[in-house]
């Protein structure tokens, strides 16, 4: 009967999607088919990038699940089945999160405003009404622009509304996302640089007495943000000394939130799905850490994030996976693996 049922809505989306010929519902099909018929057997949570925003061109990249009708009906349709859940299992002793019990977790950013950080409990809300679902965690980002500082209040509001807390440490001066950043280098933070700020968030953090999902360095091996090897090393040591900077880094990151107490973090390693620069230098494996530091490992999934006109090729979410997940199974033989952003434009 359970599988009876699996095709029944699978047949229902592909007809959804055939008869409307909307790309973007077929897109979000696909992902979430994928994922519930077990093609990728490691991956034990996903979580939906849900924002609109303008491009310099002034076209409209809107990843929104309701940015059409056929959109949010294939959404609906593919997170209803009883795999995705949102009921998070957590350790008793260490405060973190583990693997669900059975099925798949589902997880969202909902839409917190351009910087990414205006949580509200409203928005957390608009956003499950729309998806016909709970969410288990709920992603923001924690930005560096005006210090290093613990987000309390964001993370409260996640946390009384009955959800987990997820937070991106996003190491940048500045929202234009100059590249290499002028403040936070990987090299400034392995030398102790920040060590009094970042301690301060680490005692914050174990305060708070509940766990919390923490992740440094969002999609490493992309050349987007200041921390891939580009602007840490290539120029200044040698192409493999950026992705060891940031290893030395992130280690010392958890290693002082471990010598302030701050048991209850659950670690998490990001990367993109492919490498930019495609080099051997800029591999996913290159930036791990290592078991000892990480306790799940994410990746990001995307489609095309920009409009454009008579596109002629559209790459699918399982196109995308079956590229890229041999070698994020690669980065670790044990640690779970999460889909931890996934969307594509209307």
């Amino acid at each position: 009967m359970f599988k009876f049922r699996h095709l029944i809505i699978y047949t229902m989306l592909v007809l959804v999607a055939c008869s409307t010929g909307n790309r973007k519902a077929e897109w979000i099909e696909d992902a979430l088919n994928s994922i519930r018929e077990g093609k990728y057997p490691r991956i034990v949570a996903i979580s939906y990038w849900n924002e609109v925003w303008e491009n310099a061109d002034g076209s409209i990249s809107d990843l929104a699940i309701n940015s059409s009708p056929e959109a949010l009906a294939a959404f609906q349709d593919g997170i209803s089945d009883d795999l995705f859940t949102s009921g998070i299992v957590y350790s008793e002793d260490s405060l973190k999160v583990l693997l669900p019990q059975s099925g798949v977790y589902f997880s969202a950013y909902p839409d917190f405003g351009d910087s990414e950080d205006t949580v509200t409990a409203q928005r957390i809300q608009d956003f499950e009404d729309l998806a016909g679902k709970t969410v288990a965690w709920v992603y923001f980002s924690n930005n560096w622009v005006d210090g290093i500082k613990f987000p309390y209040e964001a993370i409260m509001t996640i946390h009384d509304f009955g959800r987990q807390p997820y937070i991106r440490m996003m190491a940048i001066s500045s929202y234009e996302r100059v590249c290499p950043d002028s403040v936070y280098t990987l090299q400034r933070i392995i030398d102790g640089e920040f060590d009094e700020e970042l301690k301060q968030w680490a005692g914050d953090a174990k305060a708070v007495g509940f766990p919390l999902m923490v992740e440094f360095g969002t999609e490493v091996n992309g050349d987007w943000f200041g921390w891939n090897g580009v602007w840490n090393g290539v120029w200044n040591g040698g192409a493999e000394e950026g992705p060891k900077r940031f290893k030395d880094a992130y280690r010392h990151i958890v290693d002082l939130f471990r010598a302030q107490g701050a048991d209850n973090i659950t670690w998490v390693f990001h990367v993109n799905a492919g490498s930019y620069p495609d080099e051997e230098w800029n591999s996913m494996t290159a930036y791990y850490p290592g078991d000892e530091y990480i306790d799940w490992i994410g990746i990001s999934v995307y489609g095309p994030l920009t409009p454009k006109e008579g596109r002629s090729y559209w790459e699918t979410f399982t196109e995308i996976m079956d590229a890229y997940y041999p070698e994020l199974c690669a980065i670790s033989a044990e640690k779970p693996l999460v889909v931890l952003e996934f969307g594509v434009v209307e």
